[in-house]
């Protein structure tokens, strides 16, 4: 009986120990993915942030508050499209980024379709890839970063200048209770194309360009990504826009179109930082928590199937019986 017991238990070592690194290295990335139904929102604030007032001579004025809502919403339908040549499961998000001044009036709007592998997030080149309306072919990552992030740079995509420029991973530290790496990425100034949609009736960028003046980029960029979701718990930006020369500035050689310091709003910080530490438990679920107690398991069992086996080979004591006395 021992003997049949310890060979089941050595089938189920076997199995818990072979379950564990397969449960790592090929179950996690198959079922770690981003849905394609995902939809999410952020709002992040430029307080005391300096605005070009177009309706008062084109004149850069301080404000009280900008505002930026970026949304980010899965489109299933593009996707399942997508899918059926690309040969992966790929997601589509269509993102817009909405910015408010003070008085709730527009400021600008830019939309993108963002394509990309659901497992690695690396980009997917397909029709419909854009910015504003402009096709683009992304390199690197935007939004979110891959699973299991690493302690090194990445290329990151920027929409406002259609081009992708590392981001330098700047080292490890705590947030609100949570490891995070620090990403670092700064944007020289850069010739950027003005929005499709601008905040004054009748001025478009055909009739900009027409004037000779240009819009100038500069930004830094900055994120805290929580590592093994890859997920940004906090974002911040030092942005700066200007319009320089043509005959639009009235002789001047440029303007402030905007610049502040954006950072996330707080209760989306809060959420963001609940958000992510449930997702990270999931995560640690798949990659440490379960693999380790599989393997451990494992162990347990060999070393109890071995003592069993044991016990059934050692030899059974005899019983000595003590010679009867001799009667006379």
């Amino acid at each position: 009986m021992r003997r049949k017991t310890s060979l089941v238990l050595l089938a189920l070592a076997v199995f818990f120990a072979a379950l564990s690194p397969l449960l790592r290295w090929y179950a996690f990335p198959r079922l770690a993915k981003i849905p394609a139904n995902q939809y999410q929102d952020m709002v992040l604030e430029a307080k005391d942030a300096t605005l070009i007032d177009y309706n008062d001579g084109m004149k850069a004025k301080k404000v009280s508050k900008v505002t930026i809502v970026q949304t980010l919403k899965g489109n299933v339908e593009a996707s399942e499209k997508i899918e059926k040549t690309a040969g992966k499961d790929v997601v589509v998000w269509d993102g817009l980024s909405y910015v408010v001044g003070p008085d709730d009036k527009m400021v600008s709007k830019i939309p993108e379709r963002y394509i990309f592998d659901a497992h690695t997030q690396e980009p997917v080149h397909a029709t419909g890839e854009s910015v504003d309306g402009d096709p683009v072919k992304r390199v690197g990552i935007e939004f979110k970063w891959p699973f299991l992030t690493e302690k090194r740079d990445y290329q990151y995509f920027d929409a406002q200048a259609r081009t992708s420029a590392p981001i330098h991973y700047k080292g490890t530290q705590n947030f609100r209770g949570v490891d995070v790496y620090y990403f670092e990425q700064t944007i020289p100034w850069t010739k950027v194309p003005f929005p499709k949609t601008m905040p004054v009736q009748g001025i478009t960028p055909a009739s900009l360009a027409k004037t000779g003046t240009t819009r100038w980029y500069t930004t830094v960029r900055k994120f805290w990504v929580e590592p093994l979701t890859g997920a940004p718990v906090y974002g911040e930006e030092l942005h700066k826009e200007e319009l320089r020369g043509g005959t639009l500035l009235g002789g001047r050689d440029k303007v402030t179109v905007f610049a502040g310091d954006v950072k996330m709003r707080e209760d989306y910080i809060r959420h963001t930082v609940d958000l992510v530490k449930s997702n990270r438990t999931l995560v640690l679920l798949m990659t440490s928590y379960l693999p380790w107690g599989f393997l451990t398991l494992g162990v347990l069992l060999l070393a109890l199937s071995l003592w069993l086996e044991a016990r059934s080979r050692r030899p059974a004591a005899t019983k000595v019986e003590e010679p009867e006395p001799v009667t006379a």
